[in-house]
């Protein structure tokens, strides 16, 4: 598995964290240093607590469960939607919506309605309504489809979370703890490090975001590379194992009409 490495980390800016005032105490122990009134983050740290949770990602990825990426901040949320479209994972790149996770029921009720928009818009529906019913539920259809993102085709609730800048996304964190839902997430020094798989790093800076963003993508694919590849060897072995099934189904009914004596038979 392909990992970060200290100098790609140091190219990318990672190890700039925030100034000292805005430090929260408890990223003390991912602190290299304070340079100029600012924190510098310990990157050997930072290489280590990614290789832990990009393994991670790896083994939910290979189990067949899906992995929720949020991403609200201006300078993230390109990065992480394009970084995920590649591995079919959903995503939140816009707004988080209270109860997205907490709530998840009302979630997929409202994903059933965009659905049905977009059934009314297929089979002609449509041409039926006024003008201005139209325009109303095409802007509703336009609201849902924002705050809703890739997540319309997550069926259940994801099995894991990766968060770029934990503070930003508080509100997904707190629903993901609640539902004991681990969390992935980039930790700058003025946050709460308090998540399952913290990765202490630079959240405010395009080059690093992307770096350990695609790192846990490259993780996710190698996964799913692994489960195809157990699924495909499974396929041939289940054929044989049916295959040898039928003539024993055969021989068994064959057996089984050969007890029944004659006088049954003829009855």
């Amino acid at each position: 598995m392909s990992q970060l490495t200290f100098n790609e980390l140091l190219d990318a800016g990672a190890h700039f964290g925030h100034l000292k005032r805005k430090w929260n105490p408890a990223m003390a122990p991912y602190i290299f240093m304070e340079r100029n009134g600012i924190h510098i983050i310990d990157l050997n740290k930072t290489v280590a607590m990614a290789t832990t949770a990009a393994a991670a990602l790896k083994q939910i990825a290979k189990s067949g469960r899906k992995i929720l990426f949020v991403a609200t901040k201006k300078q993230a949320k390109e990065i992480v939607a394009e970084s995920v479209k590649t591995i079919n994972m959903p995503y939140v790149t816009e707004r988080w919506s209270g109860g997205m996770l907490t709530n998840f029921p009302t979630i997929r009720k409202a994903v059933k309605k965009m659905t049905t928009i977009d059934k009314m818009e297929s089979d002609g529906t449509f041409s039926n309504i006024s003008k201005r019913e139209r325009l109303q539920v095409s802007r509703q259809r336009e609201k849902l489809g924002k705050v809703l993102g890739s997540i319309a085709d997550m069926s259940r609730l994801p099995a894991a979370l990766f968060v770029v800048d934990v503070s930003k996304e508080h509100i997904a964190v707190r629903e993901a703890k609640r539902l004991h839902i681990p969390v992935f997430g980039i930790v700058d020094t003025n946050s709460d490090p308090n998540i399952d798989f913290p990765i202490p790093a630079n959240d405010d800076a395009a080059k690093s975001v992307q770096l350990i963003t695609n790192t846990m993508v490259n993780a996710i694919k190698e996964g799913l590379e692994e489960r195809k590849v157990e699924k495909d060897k499974e396929a041939p072995a289940k054929v044989e194992t049916d295959a040898k099934k039928g003539p024993r189904k055969i021989r068994a009914r064959k057996e089984k009409l050969n007890s029944i004596p004659d006088e049954d038979m003829d009855e």
